[in-house]
């Protein structure tokens, strides 16, 4: 399927979720067997060679966790429920098409690779400190709140891995021949996106006192966070020559994960947080994708008319 033709289908997607939010939002419960599958089939795909460890993957993992701290602890003196979506616009970990698209734009995917690996695992070790942090359990201490989120994340997010590369060392054909369907991930997004849109509207619609004001503000900041993420990306990436990758790294989220997590461990209402920025990060990318085409058939007919130009001196001589 051409690039062209995903990018419809993910607006699709969240729009017949959307719509059609009363089915939907039912199999939101398959989300985290959704991620695992997401998950697993990527890391089919990654080597252990490929996976090689940069000082700025560090970098990003800190700006990861500690600036969606520092965001939240600047907002929330103001609106707690505010400071909690734009948290996870920063917090969520990088997405797994992120890879892909970074080759598109002609960046480093193996640098990529790596980072999404650590971003995704990495959030099973981190988030169940993180949200014990901000303590969002309700009579639970910060050891029993960390306990509970690890139990949910773990699984969800290492075994995928760990099945992934054990399946590669002990049947490798198995392991082959699953890595060559790994192009269903994309379909298992879909569907995911379509799902936790549905049950997203179905919070929004259904809940006793809504607030659009707080969700506009919500949305708006996404947008914000959105771009202030990948133009920092790549101011970041230029000083350590890859500006492209860097940029994905920071810009693209796993927002099915982000919302999920919003729903599960916030206020339901935090979700449209991650739910909007499905939309913005799509915006952006498509835009990169176009500007990338652009300039390069911008560059093959200047070569065109400076070929047709050194002919006809030729021809003169």
């Amino acid at each position: 399927m051409s690039q062209s033709i995903k990018s419809f289908i993910l607006p699709l997607a969240m729009l017949i979720g959307g719509v059609f939010y009363g089915f939907f939002s039912q199999i939101a419960v398959a989300i985290p067997y959704f991620i695992f599958a997401m998950l697993f089939l990527t890391f089919c795909r990654l080597s252990p060679h490929e996976v090689r460890l940069h000082r700025l993957h560090a970098v990003l993992l800190l700006i990861q966790i500690g600036g969606g701290l520092a965001l939240y602890y600047a907002l929330a003196f103001l609106n707690v429920t505010v400071a909690e979506g734009v948290f996870m616009c920063v917090l969520a970990p990088t997405a797994m098409a992120a890879t892909v698209i970074t080759g598109m734009l002609g960046g480093n995917a193996g640098f990529m690779a790596t980072y999404t690996l650590i971003s995704n695992v990495g959030m099973a070790v981190l988030a169940p400190a993180v949200f014990a942090l901000l303590g969002k359990q309700e009579g639970l201490s910060f050891a029993q709140t960390f306990l509970y989120v690890c139990r949910q994340l773990a699984p969800m997010l290492v075994l995928p891995l760990a099945v992934a590369w054990g399946l590669r060392w002990i049947v490798p054909k198995v392991h082959q021949a699953i890595a060559a369907k790994s192009h269903l991930t994309f379909y298992i997004w879909a569907l995911s996106l379509t799902s936790i849109t549905g049950r997203t509207v179905r919070f929004l619609i259904e809940q006793p006192n809504p607030d659009y004001r707080t969700e506009t503000v919500i949305a708006l900041l996404a947008l914000v966070v959105c771009l202030v993420q990948f133009k920092s990306g790549k101011a970041l990436g230029s000083r350590w020559g890859d500006r492209i990758a860097t940029g994905q790294a920071m810009g693209q989220k796993n927002t099915i994960l982000a919302i999920w997590m919003a729903q599960s461990y916030l206020n339901p209402i935090a979700s449209v947080g991650p739910a909007s920025y499905v939309l913005w990060q799509n915006i952006v990318n498509s835009y990169q994708i176009w500007l990338k085409g652009h300039r390069e058939r911008q560059a093959l007919k200047k070569n065109a008319e400076e070929a047709k130009n050194l002919a006809r001196e030729k021809n003169n001589v």
